[in-house]
């Protein structure tokens, strides 16, 4: 496989995008009209957070909790790990790996532009699809990496929407919180 090739050119553009405040039953529609396991949760065009089957499954239903009743924000898995268009499909599967996730949102311009999926990646060729197969075996996420990545949702300071959150002392923060430290 040509090690060139870009995750805009795989990547499945316009994902399926909910509110927070939407309700879990209303997102599970979604899911189930678009025929996709996941949405992505957005506020202002930022993307704040990931609502999967999984998610449904685990918080919803094996709570006994009513899904009219519960809102996206209460469940999704927030923040989330972004990454920009112009990677190759390796690193993307890197960042996959590493952070132990298997879809990740693609963010142009502070604006949700795609989505891609190991799923989306193992299509294209058998080889990057038992890279993956090793890298789920991998029962550890390496947390140095993961710190490294970038990710979108809410700053933990100032609470402002933010698709350049950096890990800084154990908190997610935006970069004008960042710059803040710097001059106290």
């Amino acid at each position: 496989m040509n090690k060139d090739v870009l995750v805009k050119e795989v990547m499945k553009a316009k994902p399926v995008v909910v509110q927070p405040f939407a309700t879990v039953l209303e997102a599970a529609q979604s899911m189930k009209a678009n025929n996709i396991g996941n949405v992505i949760v957005s506020e202002v065009n930022h993307p704040i957070g990931i609502l999967t089957e999984s998610d449904i499954i685990k918080k919803v239903v094996c709570e006994g909790k009513n899904a009219q009743d519960v809102t996206v924000e209460e469940v999704m898995s927030s923040p989330i790990i972004i990454a920009e268009p112009y990677i190759s499909l390796q690193e993307a599967l890197k960042i996959m790996g590493k952070c132990n996730i298997r879809r990740l949102p693609i963010v142009e311009n502070n604006e949700l532009v795609g989505i891609i999926t190991q799923r989306d990646i193992s299509r294209l060729s058998p080889a990057l699809n038992e890279i993956s197969h090793e890298w789920s075996n991998i029962d550890t996420k390496d947390e140095e990496y993961l710190q490294s990545q970038t990710f979108s949702g809410k700053c933990e300071d100032c609470n402002l929407l933010s698709t350049s959150l950096k890990s800084i002392d154990g908190r997610l923060l935006c970069d004008d919180c960042i710059d803040g430290l710097k001059y106290e």
